[in-house]
């Protein structure tokens, strides 16, 4: 699922804030580990294996609670496997990003017969949401605490990564931020939030919009605004996708990059779900329609 991905591929942005959040305490030196173990090797797209000093921390984000195999019997298999290779201490967590429906159960061990193996489980809408909006890297994940007024809370949310000083940062966190609140609400509501501060500030804004201003008319000054806003949207969407192909494949061709560049922003936004899921950059390509050969 492309949420999930999305919240792996943060998790490895920032792996020393996300350990120290899941495990309370800061830790030193955390490194991200690959996911794919030997024996057979299994491998999901939402895992993060993150290494501590003297600890694993395996981090499994789920949107929905069913999977194939079951949970449970995953969280035994990873345990295996990772003890095997590092002989170390495994804290493993899965992170459920929205609550299951009414009367749904929510596991947190396997145990059949003789064999008991328990696991955590963090229940993101009830997260202490003071922490998360302390911290940029933990912004996205915020959007899906339950808050009395929801809307207020994206609202407060938005606010918060105005507040980011570098321009870098506040365009990436606020696509990873509008990403995840997607589960939440309604797409039009996330934009009005986001659009209308943030592309305020952007230097390609604020030129197109002076441009309409100095013809002195209304039309222009629209024409302008309008301009900046989707001249500003395309540039955001189009550093987002790109930052994530660079994080999951490696270095982009610049024929790739190129391409990327001229897509639309209705084009590149159908982009990121391809972009999070394809196994490779070849398949994305292919499955973009992305045309690279010329």
């Amino acid at each position: 699922m492309s949420f999930d991905n999305l919240c792996k591929l943060i998790a490895e942005k920032y792996p020393d804030r996300i350990a120290a959040w899941i495990l309370g305490e800061v830790s030193q030196a955390v490194s991200v580990l690959k996911t794919e173990l030997s024996i057979e090797p299994l491998r999901a797209d939402s895992v993060v294996l993150l290494r501590t000093q003297n600890r694993i921390l395996h981090l499994e984000f789920q949107t929905l609670l069913t999977s194939k195999p079951p949970l449970p019997l995953r969280m035994l298999d990873y345990w295996v496997r990772l003890y095997r290779l590092y002989q170390l201490p495994i804290t493993q967590v899965v992170v459920l990003l929205l609550p299951p429906p009414p009367g749904r159960v929510i596991e947190t061990c396997f145990s059949l017969e003789g064999t008991v193996h328990h696991y955590q489980v963090l229940r993101l809408w009830e997260q202490d949401p003071q922490p998360l909006l302390a911290d940029p890297a933990l912004l996205p994940f915020a959007t899906l605490v339950a808050m009395p007024n929801p809307e207020q809370w994206l609202t407060q949310i938005a606010q918060r990564v105005r507040q980011l000083e570098s321009e870098s940062e506040r365009q990436q966190v606020s696509s990873y931020v509008q990403l995840l609140a997607g589960l939440k609400f309604q797409k039009g509501f996330i934009r009005q939030i986001f659009r209308e501060g943030i592309m305020r500030e952007s230097v390609i804004y604020q030129e197109i919009f002076q441009e309409g201003r100095q013809e002195g008319r209304q039309e222009g000054r629209q024409e302008g605004r309008q301009e900046g806003r989707q001249e500003g949207r395309q540039e955001e969407a189009v550093a987002l996708i790109l930052r994530i192909l660079a994080h999951r494949f490696g270095d982009v061709p610049e024929t790739v990059q190129t391409r990327v560049r001229q897509l639309t922003v209705e084009q590149l936004e159908a982009l990121v779900d391809l972009a999070l899921t394809m196994p490779t950059l070849a398949a994305l390509v292919e499955a973009g329609d992305l045309d690279v050969k010329g």
